[in-house]
């Protein structure tokens, strides 16, 4: 029923005009109590500050014998000043030691008791009592008069019957005026909401045409306010949404022409396996056919690589990959979920790196040829510098044994080179076998502290060595380990300033043992620390030549813990320096394992 603007409208008017007279009527009300209370009390205060009509209370007559009839006849000829009207005020003279009924304009029986309020209480006290209480259902004023002998209270009191007969009145008046305000206002909403609803109904009928296609029917804009600055806006829109459209499906087009004549392959699946497209090369490539709706689906086509379910289980920009060998070519298969808020399916993009994969395997060789040819001649100038060294005797002995020691340090670095080289390309080639065996892993980090101790002291590093009790035998290739241990440790030290701090430590968690070595060196840079693992990168060139590195160490030491299905990873932590951690199974690498 509330759906309609026209109702809403009306009743928001309504609701607008019942606030609006609740409030005025509160308001009134409000006022007028407070006004007959302000003038009670002002009245009161007006009175008993005579000064004749105070002497005539306190001032007994010659032979006087009731006070109380006396002061009952003062009063009755101050009524009009006190407001007494014997209706809603009225006045009563007590016992002003306990407060009982003596006489007044309310004939009561002499004695009994008035209701005792604050006011009286003040009065019993001795003090006027002229407190103003709003939530009470009354008004009143006692004061205390000490008449000759006597003690009295003269008690004016008015029960708010006038104000209650007033606030009536303004209730029945601010009723009539709601419902006449209400009818006025279901008029205006209505003539209101016809006014805006007219123009609303024609922009929702060219909205309906434009969803329909039909852009050519503007919509007449007819008045300057908002509504028809949002017609304009709206007409504007249309223009530019057909505008879009059309650039949209020429884009289409174009991508559309790339798709088909694209050199890699692309098939789209539906979530259910079927083929919704496909590209001339992918069927050139996979060597089939792969009809739109035919036979073939991702199942047959690409089931060996992952399977569907597994494929749209992958979280966006994630994929999976896979290579295929089919008619003499490499195929590199990249499948990934699409539009997978809208239940979208998988899509698989087919690269030929055919040619790729050759061009791999001749740098691999050509790295191994020149490792292999380069290691003669090094040996050999390693061998004279050697001799030059242990028979210098033409050159000063100080400046021979300078050149000399050159000679050797650079022999040794290249023989390095060729080493790491060499260590790579077996890698590469996948002729380097793990010598896998069980070892103990934490005498392994113990022998690792005890090589390295002397090295570190003699740069002035402090030293420290934490490991578990109990860390067991892990199935792995001792040697290899040791050899990405020392790499890490020694890194540590090379790139630590003298007189550093490096901490190494070592336990077991689960199915994994860890070493960790810490150090407050300088540390690698966090644009860095993505590429410290490829072959040849160094952070700081000048600084790794100056330790004699070759950038091939972290490379050498990834490898060998990837064969060994393990983790050779950063760990990120407040404050200078670096940590590095080695992870591995307990049970080796599971393609080591019968």
């Amino acid at each position: 029923m509330f759906r309609s603007l026209h109702m809403k409208l009306m009743l928001i008017m309504t609701l607008l005009i019942v606030a609006l007279m609740t409030v005025v009527g509160a308001f009134l009300i409000n006022s007028v109590v407070n006004y007959y209370i302000q003038d009670f009390y002002t009245q009161m205060s007006e009175a008993f500050g005579d000064p004749d009509f105070w002497a005539d209370l306190q001032t007994p007559a010659d032979g006087e014998e009731d006070g109380a009839a006396s002061i009952e006849r003062i009063l009755r000829t101050y009524n009009s000043a006190l407001g007494v009207n014997d209706r809603s005020r009225k006045y009563f003279v007590l016992d002003g030691a306990d407060g009982h009924f003596l006489t007044g304009s309310d004939p009561q029986e002499p004695g009994s008791e008035v209701p005792l309020t604050r006011n009286l209480s003040m009065a019993l006290n001795g003090i006027q009592g002229d407190a103003s209480d709003p939530s009470a259902a009354f008004m009143d004023v006692a004061v205390p008069v000490q008449r000759g002998e006597g003690r009295y209270i003269v008690y004016i009191r008015d029960d708010r019957s006038t104000v209650q007969a007033l606030n009536n009145e303004l209730i029945t008046l601010i009723l009539e005026a709601l419902l006449f305000g209400l009818i006025i206002s279901v008029l205006l909403s209505f003539l209101l909401s016809k006014t805006l609803i007219t123009p609303i109904e024609r922009l929702t009928e060219g909205a309906e045409r434009v969803a329909d296609g039909n852009f050519s029917k503007k919509i007449e804009v007819g008045s300057r306010d908002e509504i028809g600055v949002l017609t304009g806006t709206f007409n504007d829109m249309a223009l530019q949404l057909k505008t879009t459209l059309e650039e949209v499906e020429n884009e289409r087009n174009k991508l559309g022409t790339l798709f088909l004549h694209m050199t890699d392959g692309v098939v789209a699946f539906s979530r259910d396996g079927a083929v919704i497209q496909s590209n001339p090369a992918a069927e050139q490539l996979l060597g089939r056919a792969v009809p739109i709706g035919g036979s073939e689906d991702y199942d047959t086509l690409f089931a060996d690589i992952a399977p569907l379910q597994g494929v749209l289980a992958v979280e966006q920009p994630g994929y999976l990959d896979g290579i295929r060998e089919t008619g003499g070519k490499i195929l590199e298969l990249l499948l990934t979920p699409f539009n997978q808020e809208r239940l979208g399916g998988v899509l698989v993009v087919i690269h030929d790196v055919t040619a790729q994969r050759k061009t791999e395997d001749m740098r691999r060789e050509f790295v191994a040829n020149v490792s292999h040819e380069l290691r003669t001649p090094l040996t050999n100038i390693r061998s004279y510098a050697e001799t030059l060294t242990g028979n210098a005797g033409e050159l000063p002995l100080e400046m021979e044994q300078k050149f000399l020691g050159v000679i050797l340090n650079e022999s040794d670095r290249m023989t390095h080179i060729v080493q790491d080289l060499l260590t790579l390309s077996r890698f590469d080639s996948g002729r380097s076998e793990l010598k896998l065996a069980p070892f103990p892993f934490g005498d392994a980090v113990q022998d690792v502290y005890n090589a390295i101790l002397m090295e570190a002291q003699r740069h002035g590093h402090t030293v420290e060595l934490q490991r578990a009790e109990a860390i067991p035998e892990i199935l792995g290739d001792r040697e290899r380990v040791l050899q990405v241990m020392m790499n890490v440790v020694s890194n540590a030290i090379k790139y630590t300033p003298d007189g550093g701090r490096i901490r190494i430590s070592a336990g077991k968690r689960g199915p994994w043992v860890w070493m960790e070595v810490e150090d407050n060196g300088i540390g690698i840079p966090q644009e860095d620390r993505g590429r410290i693992f490829e072959r040849f990168y160094r952070v700081d060139k000048a600084r790794s030549r100056e330790s004699g590195g070759t950038g091939l160490g972290l490379s050498i030491a990834k490898e060998i813990v990837d064969r060994h299905e393990g983790a050779l990873e950063l760990v990120d932590r407040p404050g200078p320096g670096l940590t590095v951690r080695l992870a591995l199974k307990v049970e080796g690498p599971r393609h080591g394992r019968s």
